[in-house]
């Protein structure tokens, strides 16, 4: 479809976008493509995680559909001179880069290109850039914030920048045009405190397993012999807690402990990791790709020690490679597994897990069980086409109502 066509098709009248949504399609409507820009990121293609993994599949399924897919990007994770991925457009916008500053300025630069380009919709990620998401709004444009988790239990955060999220939180509910997140955990929070009632939307997961092949060889693992963290090593995430479980195992029958993720702006976590390490332990830094869905479909066991987050994409993702997975026992972690997962008691920190992956490795008929729940609880619950379908379900909701206040002003 050419620019043309498109910019033709966009001189619909507002009763098509209305009948979009409540099925009463003019001829032809139903194609109706939009331009959509998400903001909020680091930026693709995914070399991190979390709402990168979302932009990534999310943009690529929506330009499968035959729409416009902008996503912004921070220079220092995504290279500048490249302007597409996949059909998706990447936008380079200017950031400061500091660990309290780094995202929201790169979101409120993004914000202010996008307000003056021809967009249909704007999506943000992390409650933390509520605060610019009315940006866009000042031109027209319905804009969308899911929330992520509960930013602030994070505890890298100092009693500040804690407190601004917290009010971050609160906005989220008045300065978008719909704010929503992919946990039900979540949404009761917001419910509870703030007596608003947020979207959900979940996230979605669908990756292909990959055999052993170079990464493996790379490392010097072996496959089904090892025990396997991924994310980012920052003091939320626990990732010590594995550690030092994995150190006073009385008998680790011969399992490797690989540790996949790396993390900006935590130095001195990283090197408190990295002092407690063994000839056992393996640090890959962060692997995308293929390297990625290698380590992860070959792995014993995966953990995912992490107290602040909502739905865990890369707890997900395990599962969906049909791993037997333990993590944490917070609540955003349980509803994600939805009893296909083992876990410990965060209380008990390295002493809880200690326990349940002696029993693991000692326990094969178990863990080849839990891989096969993990893998059909991910199958029936969390499909990235569902999730696109729902996001345009409610993109085109959005024009609806923006279409219909236009008409009522005429």
């Amino acid at each position: 479809m050419t620019d043309t066509q498109i910019d033709t098709r966009r001189l619909m009248t507002n009763v098509d976008y209305t009948s979009l949504v409540f099925g009463r399609q003019a001829p032809g409507a139903e194609q109706l493509p939009l331009r959509i820009a998400l903001l909020g990121t680091r930026g693709v293609p995914t070399i991190y995680g979390g709402f990168e993994r979302c932009a990534e599949q999310l943009g690529l399924r929506l330009v499968e559909r035959g729409h416009s897919v902008t996503v912004y990007c921070r220079r220092h994770f995504v290279d500048p001179h490249l302007h597409e991925y996949k059909g998706i457009k990447l936008v380079s916008a200017p950031t400061v880069r500091n660990k309290y500053l780094d995202t929201l300025a790169h979101t409120f630069s993004s914000s202010m290109h996008a307000m003056f380009q021809p967009y249909d919709v704007c999506l943000y990620f992390i409650a933390g850039n509520s605060l610019v998401s009315w940006i866009p709004r000042l031109a027209g444009k319905p804009t969308v914030l899911n929330v992520d988790g509960l930013d602030w239990k994070r505890e890298k955060w100092p009693r500040p920048a804690k407190l601004y999220i917290q009010l971050a939180e609160r906005l989220a509910t008045h300065l978008p045009t719909v704010a929503l997140t992919d946990s039900r955990v979540v949404q009761k929070f917001y419910k509870e405190k703030y007596n608003a009632r947020i979207r959900y939307i979940t996230y979605g997961s669908e990756v292909e397993p990959l055999g052993p092949g170079p990464e493996l060889q790379k490392w010097g693992l072996e496959p089904r012999k090892y025990i396997l963290f991924v994310g980012r090593m920052v003091p939320e995430n626990h990732v010590h807690h594995l550690i030092e479980a994995y150190r006073d195992l009385a008998d680790n029958a011969g399992m490797k402990l690989v540790i996949m993720g790396d993390a900006s702006y935590a130095d001195d976590y990283v090197k408190k990791v990295h002092a407690l390490a063994t000839p056992d332990m393996v640090f890959t830094g962060y692997v995308g790709g293929d390297g990625y869905r290698e380590l992860v479909s070959n792995a014993y066991l995966f953990v995912e020690t992490s107290s602040a987050s909502g739905t865990h994409p890369a707890l997900l993702e395990a599962m969906s490679l049909g791993n037997c997975v333990v993590a944490q026992d917070t609540a955003e972690n349980i509803e994600t597994m939805g009893g296909a997962g083992l876990t410990y008691s965060g209380r008990k920190a390295h002493n809880g897990l200690r326990a349940t992956l002696q029993e693991l490795i000692h326990n094969c008929a178990l863990v080849q069980e839990y891989r096969g729940r993990a893998h059909a609880h991910v199958q029936a619950y969390y499909s990235w086409d569902a999730v696109t379908e729902e996001y345009l379900a409610l993109f085109y909701k959005l024009l609806a109502k923006r279409g219909a206040k236009r008409s009522r002003h005429r």
